[in-house]
């Protein structure tokens, strides 16, 4: 008998959340994928209907392995605001025991093999840090996919790409009309969905709201400027949702 030209067998971390879920709800869909999501005791997220589950204890590296047995795949999603590098560390070494092919690292971000936004958004360095430890132990291969910011994420959110529709205002980095590569959460299959400025968002904002640019507040920032204070800030300690997102959307 011949054996099946894709994997069946999918492990995914985070499977309830903003990322992980389009990607089980996507996986199960297809009709020829076991998808296991791996949570936690205490975890309140609800996961796609059709999804298995294993419970682990971070805590017990013992029941990630036992959790990761047989899976031919471990897809990892984990929010920025989770201990990523501890999780991910013990995700990884457990995929390698026991015996995981392929893991798709937490990357969904900017493009972590790029030097110069690694250094200054030092942050995805952990990103470059765990490819590198799966090919240390090399008992698995990586899949990473850079598919820059998600973009109903960062458009909802006025710190993020800088609307703020309830006050319909505008914080513009220099001109507005910098491309930028984003990619919407239903269309993960596409990697780079589209590439888009802030004023391109601005006339889809006017369009859907009825509104005109004489309508927004728009007040605009020199990126570089911006993104030296939130580092500044960043690196004394003073770590507030507004300087962390300027930090990562300036660059």
């Amino acid at each position: 008998m011949a054996s099946a030209n894709h994997i069946s067998k999918v492990a995914i971390v985070g499977a309830g959340g903003n990322v992980g879920r389009f990607l089980t709800e996507a996986l199960l869909k297809t009709g020829n994928h076991d998808v296991t999501a791996l949570t936690r005791a205490d975890s309140q997220s609800k996961l796609p209907e059709g999804v298995k589950t294993k419970t682990v204890d971070y805590s017990k590296p013992e029941t990630l392995v036992d959790a990761l047995r047989g899976q031919e795949a471990l897809v990892i999603t984990i929010s920025g605001r989770a201990p990523i590098k501890d999780i991910e560390e013990k995700l990884v070494r457990a995929a390698g025991e026991a015996g995981v092919t392929w893991i798709l690292p937490n990357e969904w971000s900017p493009d972590s093999a790029d030097d110069g936004i690694v250094k200054d958004v030092f942050l995805f360095g952990m990103k470059a840090a765990t490819r590198k430890l799966i090919e240390e132990l090399g008992k698995s291969s990586y899949v990473a996919v850079s598919c820059g910011f998600w973009y109903e994420y960062s458009l909802a959110i006025a710190n993020n790409y800088g609307f703020d529709f309830a006050n319909r205002h505008l914080n513009m980095y220099d001109d507005g009309q910098t491309k930028l590569c984003t990619t919407t959460w239903p269309q993960v299959v596409y990697i780079n969905s589209f590439n888009v400025s802030q004023m391109d968002m601005l006339a889809s904002a006017q369009r859907v709201t009825g509104t005109k640019e004489g309508d927004w507040k728009i007040e605009k920032h020199d990126s570089h400027e911006r993104f030296d204070v939130s580092l500044k800030f960043f690196k004394e300690g003073k770590f507030k949702t507004e300087g962390f997102t300027n930090f990562l959307y300036s660059r």
